[in-house]
């Protein structure tokens, strides 16, 4: 098991008709990190909204071809697809459109709902019928029945948001407005940016905002709801309940490209600050700093930094090939890693190397990883995770679905250290965790068990009680 990333969404709207879908294709290329098995978009002109949506990157689904399909509008929405509700099937790509009998609406959808399973089934027994297995539906459904009792499209998603749990970064799209709405903790980033012929932009990150040459403008704030209309944007406070930011730590760990700005805070910045944590917290006797690409580089720079040891590159990414990818029929013969990644032997041969990488899951890829670094002739490798331990199940759209899969629940830093045949180990200590984002604003469940709303299986409340392991 690796660890997987999240989606991305992306929306834009202008007043007069222009490419939207060209838009949403450039938008959707600078999201490609967070989701590679679909993706797709829908775009309205005059109220006819058309969709091309399938599994396969941006790149493949998107040709020229398809992308002819779409007429000049005013406003489209698209998605990058990494599943964590639902298979990698094409029914299950965003975004998902809805028609019902006051009119049309496409959504896009980030994150994961903490109560899916019981909304799902008081919406069967009532008489829905699913057509994925995507929790998005769930919040299609709430939504159009909400809009179906005839009030607004803004009261029907704020009186929709009081029924959802968990994680959800959302962009809706009818035959008149675009809105932006992010859940009242904002575990999932989204942010919106202006053009210069005045249309607007929503993304999941302000990489996005950037590659569609549109200025950003700001975060869309915990339990908002942003309508983009003929007036421009226009704020709309939820009122679904206190607004306790709590935005996911692994983020700015992870999850990010690393010129983003969350909520304020350079992801950049962020990676680098828990390099320097490391070095101060795990110093090494040690020759090189080696980041594993692409999210260990930015902590890999802040640990030479801050320790004096030269960072190099010792490891290079296969560039044509993203987080995941399709071995075929090769599984037993052939090693992922070393298809991923190779050591560069010159840089490595005969150095004690400080390894930076951001996480351990299951620990399989930190011992490829490893053994490559030994293959090329290093002499000595300590390993640095630029991040605490994954000890509990994520609920908010991560893909961690029980601790049976976390190596760190199971065994102490110095038994890990062992199996990844490493000569030391060192993770982020979770008390510092604060130092990367200057707040404690974020959610870090994974880590500690704390999560801030209720989980399957119980109220949320034993979850506290769970024993946190600490570092050996």
């Amino acid at each position: 098991m690796e660890l997987r990333e999240e989606c991305g969404v992306f929306g834009v709207t202008f007043p007069e008709k222009t490419n939207v879908a060209g838009m949403v294709y450039y938008g959707l290329y600078a999201l490609q990190h967070r989701g590679q098995e679909g993706c797709g978009i829908s775009v309205c002109s005059d109220g006819v909204f058309t969709s091309v949506k399938d599994v396969g990157l941006v790149s493949e689904v998107l040709t020229n071809d398809t992308m002819k399909k779409f007429s000049p509008g005013k406003t489209a929405v698209g998605h990058v697809r990494y599943g964590t509700t639902g298979g990698s099937t094409r029914m299950n790509c965003q975004p998902i459109e809805v028609n019902h009998r006051l009119g049309r609406m496409a959504i896009a959808h980030n994150g994961n709902l903490s109560n899916a399973e019981q909304l799902r089934k008081e919406l069967e027994l009532s008489g829905a019928i699913f057509h994925t297995t995507s929790d998005t539906e769930i919040i299609a459904y709430i939504l159009t029945k909400e809009m179906l009792r005839g009030v607004s499209t803004e009261q029907a998603i704020t009186e929709s948001m009081n029924k959802l749990e968990g994680a959800y970064s959302l962009i809706i799209m009818t035959s008149d407005k675009l809105y932006a709405v992010r859940d009242p903790h904002g575990f999932r980033p989204l942010c919106f940016g202006k053009t210069a012929d005045g249309g607007y932009a929503v993304a999941s990150e302000s990489c996005a905002i950037s590659a569609v040459n549109a200025e950003f403008v700001r975060d869309v704030q915990p339990g908002e709801i942003v309508v983009f209309g003929s007036d421009g944007p226009r704020s709309v406070t939820s009122g679904c309940g206190k607004c306790l930011k709590k935005t996911c730590i692994f983020e700015y760990i992870y999850f990010a490209r690393q010129d983003s700005v969350i909520d304020g805070i350079p992801v950049h910045e962020s990676r680098k600050q828990a390099g320097r944590i490391l070095a101060k917290e795990f110093p090494a006797d040690a020759d090189i700093v080696v980041g594993v690409p692409d999210s260990g580089i930015d902590a890999a720079l802040g640990f030479a930094e801050e320790s004096g040891i030269p960072y190099g590159l010792g490891l290079i990414k296969n560039k044509y090939i993203g987080r995941t990818f399709i071995s075929p029929g090769q599984d037993n013969r052939l090693d992922r890693v070393k298809i991923k990644l190779s050591p560069v032997r010159s840089v490595i041969s005969g150095k004690r190397v400080v390894l930076i990488d951001d996480s351990i899951v299951r620990g399989t890829t930190s011992r490829r990883i490893v053994r490559l670094l030994r293959e090329a002739g290093a002499a000595e490798i300590h390993v640095r995770i630029s991040s605490p331990r994954f000890l509990h199940p994520c609920y908010y759209g991560t893909d961690i679905d029980s601790e049976e899969h976390l190596i760190a629940s199971n065994h102490s830093v110095s038994e890990i250290c062992a199996m990844i045949c490493a000569d030391s180990l060192g993770f982020l200590p979770l008390e510092t965790l604060r130092e990367l984002t200057g707040n404690n604003e974020y959610c870090a469940a994974c880590f500690d068990g704390k999560y801030p709303t209720p989980v399957p299986g119980d109220s949320g409340k034993d979850r506290f009680e769970q024993k946190i392991i600490t570092n050996d």
